[in-house]
């Protein structure tokens, strides 16, 4: 059976990669993530397509049967560009994260957070008015989590701090929904309903993108159920680093990271 592939523009996309180890344990998987063009969220629009179409090439080289574009930035901004020039199906994280978010409100007042790249792109707003006119969208670009989370830092005075005053205009706004636009941010969660409070929920792709996943494979009758999948990672710079981070993203050790360019 064919890999998946997954990429991101560094190491965010691994809750996407854990959901998908979970529910589909049987898949052999290959990540790519281009730590050494990260990051895309302040990249201009033709750079993230450019930079999305390098990855997709690469992970096809491996012959895979199915791309998971496991970033807010390449699938707001690239994705809506490129997924008609390739034959293999190519999923993105917004489309599932906003069913979810429709789904979820009850008061049709839903918050995005992302990149400014992903938040400029007005691509989630666009997404839940299709499927839900009446729903009020409230964004917010949230740029210091992503470092935060590289670091470490899931917890603590000046972390706590940063998200109450991010967070303050969309809970000013009451929103009872929140979308978590980028796949860095899932680490965050208690800080953030926290300081939110429990009543809104926070809407993480990672889980609806590996049903979306699944169903496409079974459909297609490509689904790998006969035994366990093997996991590949391949970056375009600096192994060690990204081998560390994926430790705790993923919750287990990464023992081999390869180097490659895309």
């Amino acid at each position: 059976m064919k890999p998946i592939g997954v990429f991101d523009s560094g190491v965010g996309g691994l809750t996407v990669a854990r959901e998908l180890f979970r529910q589909l344990p049987g898949e052999d998987i290959i990540y790519f993530g281009d730590i050494a063009r990260v990051p895309y969220g302040i990249k201009s629009r033709e750079t993230v397509i450019r930079f999305s179409i390098d990855n997709i090439l690469f992970l096809l080289q491996h012959e895979v049967k199915l791309i998971c574009v496991a970033c807010n930035t390449v699938s707001s901004v690239a994705l809506p560009v490129i997924r008609n020039h390739f034959k293999v199906p190519l999923v993105g994280v917004i489309a599932p994260a906003v069913r979810e978010a429709v789904y979820a409100t009850k008061n049709k007042r839903i918050g995005v957070i992302g990149t400014h790249g992903t938040i400029k792109s007005h691509t989630y707003e666009t997404e839940i008015q299709h499927l839900d006119p009446e729903i009020k969208v409230f964004t917010r670009a949230c740029p210091l989590f992503v470092p935060f989370v590289e670091e470490g830092w899931l917890k603590g005075n000046v972390v706590k701090d940063v998200a109450q005053t991010y967070l303050k205009p969309l809970k000013e706004s009451r929103i009872d929904t929140l979308i978590l636009g980028c796949t860095h941010y899932p680490l965050l969660k208690p800080v953030l309903q926290e300081v939110l409070g429990k009543s809104v929920v926070l809407i993480d792709s990672a889980t609806q993108v590996a049903v979306e996943v699944k169903k496409i494979l079974g459909t297609d009758g490509a689904l790998n159920k006969k035994r366990r999948g093997k996991h590949k990672f391949y970056v375009s710079d600096n192994p060690g680093w990204f081998q560390e981070l994926a430790g705790r993203f993923l919750g287990e050790k990464v023992k081999d990271v390869a180097k490659c360019i895309s």
